[in-house]
């Protein structure tokens, strides 16, 4: 299973698109685009979602059990 940051860094890519221009496009700001692809924890879960939503994606409470490691 990818990481966060590895997830978007990655799709982002395959678009083209450098940061600047993936943020404008996702509706936020650069600063949003690089705490995410750094792998930063202290992140607005509504600006994730509208970075996430660029690939249709969305965050959402998963139980850790269930998640295989």
């Amino acid at each position: 299973m990818k990481r966060l940051a590895e997830f978007v860094k990655e799709c982002r890519k395959e678009v083209n698109l450098t940061q600047e221009e993936f943020a404008d496009r996702a509706g936020v700001a650069l600063t949003v685009i690089r705490k995410i692809e750094q792998g930063k924890t202290n992140l607005n879960l509504d600006k994730v979602n509208l970075v996430l939503s660029m690939f249709g994606h969305e965050l959402i409470p998963v139980d850790s059990k269930e998640i295989e490691k």
